[in-house]
């Protein structure tokens, strides 16, 4: 059961925010580099994109399909779904965490690793999570118009604007000068590597620090943060029996399947932590809570799962694998 180190240091991020938020002078310099450092980020994400993988993933343009329709309708769907929870279980803030939670792009390292591990088709995980990725950019803010402008999440036309200026710019002109910069991107990977997370870091510490000066934290107890757990459950376990099942009906083979389940199933941090802080300013840090705790459930649930299918015959029929449902309810027991 991993427990991803990165989430400690979001957590410890979180923590220090709240200890020593930043105020005043302080909080400017904060939002600045913050605003830099999201679009430096997106700079990277284009340079390292290559657009001739890209182009030639498009011969398995089913399989594509199959995970941006997972990602940016079946989840929005459900999300949606979830408002009868209100006020139930969930606030309104967190539900339209929640919400933009089921908007943002798939996740690409953890897809094709559990991929690999389950013995998946993994050029069709990267190209997966590539894909949708690439199309988050433009996506996940129109579904945020359209979802979250109407009902307070934050969301205006110059949110969209700043998509544009610190997300979309910075992503193009990464592509357009990939030529020139993408071997010096490609050798230093592991320095870089570094920077990306830093720079998540210093937007999660901006955005936290300005939900304590507001003292929006006042708005989450206990009780709804285990309510925001047990919906977020159930809504992974929804995701991976549709993908798992769904597409067995769409008559994808076991490893393109596995492509499907784990890229189909999952949901960004990377990509979503910065495209909070720039659609809700102030109200990011309860709008990333739901993203963040997803983001280390998921890892754990497909661990389980890829660890599973790992175990499947090489040459058993699609539908002997093991079912999601028995893993997640494996995942549950051990997590308690």
């Amino acid at each position: 059961m991993p427990i991803d180190p990165y989430v400690l240091l979001l957590l410890g991020t979180v923590g220090l925010a709240a200890l020593l938020p930043a105020r005043g002078t302080g909080a400017d310099v904060a939002s600045g580099a913050s605003t830099g450092a999201i679009a430096f980020l997106f700079f990277l994400y284009g340079a390292r994109l290559s657009t001739g993988e890209a182009m030639e993933g498009l011969r398995h343009w089913r399989l594509h399909v199959t995970v941006l329709a997972c990602t940016f309708v079946v989840f929005p769907l459900l999300g949606l779904a979830s408002r009868g929870l209100v006020p139930l279980l969930l606030t309104d803030p967190l539900f339209q965490g929640l919400l933009f939670l089921t908007l943002v792009p798939s996740t690409i390292q953890s897809s094709i690793a559990f991929t690999s591990i389950a013995r998946g088709n993994v050029p069709a995980a990267i190209c997966a999570g590539s894909f949708s990725s690439l199309a988050g950019i433009v996506v996940t803010p129109l579904l945020a118009a359209a979802l979250l402008g109407g009902s307070g999440g934050g969301f205006s036309a110059d949110s969209l604007v700043g998509i544009v200026l610190q997300l979309l710019v910075p992503f193009v002109a990464g592509q357009l000068l990939r030529r020139w910069v993408g071997g010096f991107v490609a050798r230093h990977k592991k320095v870089l590597g570094l920077v990306d997370r830093g720079s998540i870091l210093l937007v999660v510490y901006t955005a936290f620090s300005e939900g304590m000066v507001q003292g929006i934290w006042h708005q989450v107890s206990p009780a709804r943060l285990a309510g925001l757990l047990a919906v977020e459950a159930v809504l992974l376990a929804v995701m991976l029996a549709l993908t798992w099942y769904g597409a067995k009906g769409l008559g994808f083979d076991r490893a393109d399947r596995i492509a499907i389940q784990f890229a189909g199933s999952k949901k960004s941090l990377a990509a979503g932590l910065p495209m909070a802080s720039v659609l809700f300013g102030a109200q990011a840090s309860l709008a990333v809570l739901p993203l963040m705790l997803f983001h280390q459930m998921q890892l754990m649930v497909c661990a389980v799962i890829a660890k599973r299918r790992s175990r499947d015959p090489q040459d058993a029929p699609a539908g002997e694998a093991a079912g999601p449902e028995h893993a997640a309810a494996s995942a549950g027991g051990r997590t308690g």
